[in-house]
């Protein structure tokens, strides 16, 4: 018996092959076409921490683990994914696999198609896979977004909540108000994994993402070769991320509009831990949606974090406010209720400013990448495209 964990080569992806290997007794297979890569490039980006190929990393990481195993291919392809399931058999899976940003899904048609047939196939091939091998009780988890929520002037419930409606009450899943075509993939995909629990009663767990900090994890401090990505471009680098990359740079520090939006964060090292601990914790009677956030936090209070925390660093960041290219409000407090969540991840392991100075200690090795790459911390033209 196996876990598959696509979206291996990825930035949440690598760092969480190397915890369930470090973790469980059973094979690891992580699964990947290398896409992340790819798009990086076409936006005319690096990674800012250097990444080995994949079968050096994965040679290292065999070296230190002994049960973790590389695969490369394309989810989309349902032969390659059904070999996949009658191959390795597996416990569960563990699904990161996707086109993860709203900008890049939102520059045009082809973009938005590209990110929609792509996201939404590779569940449901994974869904149909699994139960066309007779793995019906295998564990399938899902890391989608708290962006399937969107902007909501109540609590965010934990995926479903009670709804009374002319003298009629009954609990529904939380419906779709996502607002980019990405997100709307994730929409698409928790509500597969209701209707293939419905169907034939597969086990799901919808890890609900909030914005993700970090450089490092246990496992890929002290070695270069397993160091994960860190994209600080508009098009996949986190707020949080793209923030302490341009303060490094020496670039301002750039809040769209008041920057009074409140958002939901969690640091790498607890998005790794959790979703190891959704694994373990085993599969549930039905579909468990957990919001995978520690912590809600203002954008221009990220900033002005990121400032005071700078100064240990000799850093001198300006906070600037620049006109806001995305459609959202000036101000809005997300209200996040995370119960189910906070007793599946335990104790939290590293809070805001810990990550921040992480971070920053992890880029100021990196400036040069950071500032020859300087032009990519705003949206602009794709690399070689009009």
């Amino acid at each position: 018996m196996a876990v598959i964990l696509t979206g291996g080569d990825g930035y949440v992806g690598w760092p969480t092959a190397l915890r369930m290997a470090s973790e469980l007794d059973e094979r690891v297979v992580a699964v990947d076409d290398l896409s992340r890569r790819r798009w990086v490039e076409e936006c005319g980006s690096v990674s800012a921490v250097p990444v080995a190929p994949p079968g050096e990393r994965t040679a290292a990481a065999k070296e230190r683990y002994g049960n973790l195993s590389f695969v490369a291919g394309d989810l989309t392809d349902r032969d390659f994914v059904k070999s996949l399931m009658d191959i390795y058999e597996p416990s569960a899976v563990v699904h990161l696999a996707a086109q993860p940003s709203a900008p890049y899904s939102q520059i045009n048609g082809e973009r938005a198609l590209d990110t929609q047939t792509g996201n939404v196939s590779m569940t449901l091939n994974l869904l149909w896979a699994l139960r066309e091998a007779g793995l019906e009780n295998s564990h399938f988890v899902e890391t989608t977004t708290m962006g399937v929520y969107g902007a909501p002037e109540f609590p965010v419930p934990e995926g479903e909540f009670e709804v009374e409606y002319r003298g009629g009450r009954d609990t529904i899943p939380y419906p779709a108000m996502a607002g980019s075509w990405y997100h709307m993939t994730k929409t698409m995909d928790a509500a597969n994994m209701r209707l293939a629990n419905r169907q034939w009663g597969q086990p799901c767990s919808d890890l609900r993402t909030a914005i993700v900090y970090g450089t490092e994890t246990e496992e890929t401090r002290g070695s270069d070769t397993l160091k994960t990505r860190f994209d600080f471009d508009y098009y996949f680098g986190t707020v949080v991320n793209r923030f302490c990359a341009q303060a490094v740079a020496g670039y301002p520090v750039t809040v769209y509009g008041k920057g009074e939006q409140r958002k939901p964060m969690i640091s790498l090292e607890d998005t790794v831990q959790s979703t190891v601990n959704a694994v373990t914790a085993g599969a549930p009677g039905g579909v468990e949606v957990y919001n995978q956030a520690t912590r809600p936090i203002a954008i221009v209070e990220l900033a002005d974090t990121i400032a005071e925390v700078g100064t240990e660093f000799d850093l001198d960041v300006e906070v600037k406010h620049f006109e806001n290219p995305r459609e959202e409000k000036e101000e809005h407090e997300m209200v996040v209720e995370n119960d189910r969540f906070t007793k599946l991840l335990g104790e939290q392991r590293q809070d805001l400013e810990e990550g921040v100075r992480d971070v920053l200690g992890t880029l100021v090795r990196y400036g040069d990448a950071l500032r020859g790459h300087e032009d990519r911390f705003l949206p602009g033209v794709l690399k070689g495209q009009s």
